[in-house]
């Protein structure tokens, strides 16, 4: 049997990022969500790579419904 689906947040995640490699997770099985811990391993799924250059306010997509990922959108509040 697989890894478990973790639930998503119905909110972005927030942060200041520090420049440098981010992956965001893309499969749920995370138990580092919203980041990639590896649990995908086995899975069609993959983290979404993105590299962030500048010290800078983010908000990562929490919910999986973003049509922008990795950033939030505002899709969770439209349910």
């Amino acid at each position: 049997m697989g890894p478990e689906k973790k639930p998503r947040n119905s909110h972005p995640f927030v942060q200041k990022a520090k420049p440098g490699r981010y992956a965001w997770c893309t499969c749920s099985f995370s138990e580092k969500l919203p980041f990639c811990d590896g649990n995908h391993r086995g899975t069609e799924f993959s983290p979404l790579k993105v590299e962030i250059e500048e010290e800078k306010t983010v908000a990562w997509c929490d919910c999986d419904k973003t049509c922008n990922a990795p950033w939030c959108d505002g899709a969770h509040s439209k349910d």
